[in-house]
């Protein structure tokens, strides 16, 4: 998972995409202006950025035009607006950003866009000539670091998928000479321990699998005594 920074002047926007992103198991820092942003990228290092181009003080262009001329852009940054131009997200790609993100922004639309940037190799633009060692080796070390990373997404994986096979079980063992409505209830519980279990607790893809708003599933949850903050405790 990576370390995200999110740059927007609104708080509802910066709300929405952080929740987002920590149910997808990512890190994320928040920042509502330039000055927030700069700081936030020399103390965290994020992996990506999702940047807001209309921002009162520094706009989102001028400060990736900033970063490229300092060379910091060492990371992937997606642009965001509502009300940008072609020439605008143009410009924005011709000094850096791999991608661009139009308001309001759909949830597979966001998630795809990450992925695919975070995938791809990051060439910092106008790095000093003094950087580019540095810049190399980072580079050369970087298949190393995702082979060791690579390690732990495995036994995920493998834990998941072992925790999914006693619900077939379980299943089966529902008395049927039981009041419909506590049949129900146990038949619900382990339908969506199955999917949380298989999504990981994303209660992102949990509520696309179950086609529940989020809201719903938080109360359906709630009303069946399952703990959906689990892998929150657990990461901490």
């Amino acid at each position: 998972m990576a370390r995200i920074l999110v740059v927007d002047d609104e708080i509802g926007i910066r709300e929405l995409l952080s929740e987002i992103l920590y149910d997808e198991g990512h890190t994320v820092e928040l920042a509502e202006n330039a000055a927030q942003a700069r700081a936030a990228r020399q103390r965290a290092r994020p992996d990506l950025v999702l940047l807001d181009i209309w921002m009162p003080d520094t706009d989102g262009v001028s400060l990736l035009r900033e970063w490229g001329s300092q060379g910091l852009l060492d990371m992937p940054v997606i642009m965001m607006s509502g009300h940008a131009t072609v020439d605008t997200a143009v410009e924005a790609t011709r000094i850096g950003a791999v991608d661009f993100l139009e308001k309001p922004i759909t949830l597979q639309k966001l998630l795809k866009t990450i992925a695919a940037a975070l995938a791809r190799p990051v060439v910092s633009r106008g790095a000093p000539a003094s950087a580019a060692a540095p810049a190399n080796a980072a580079m050369a070390a970087a298949p190393v670091m995702q082979s060791s990373a690579a390690t732990p997404a495995v036994a995920a994986a493998v834990e998941a998928s072992v925790a999914l096979e006693p619900h077939a079980l379980q299943l089966s063992n529902i008395p049927l000479d039981q009041p419909l409505r506590d049949a129900r209830d146990e038949f619900e519980r382990i339908y969506f321990e199955y999917h949380l279990a298989r999504e990981n607790h994303s209660m992102t893809r949990v509520s696309e699998r179950t086609g529940l708003e989020r809201t719903h599933l938080y109360r359906k949850l709630k009303q069946l005594g399952i703990d959906a903050s689990r892998r929150r405790q657990e990461s901490r």
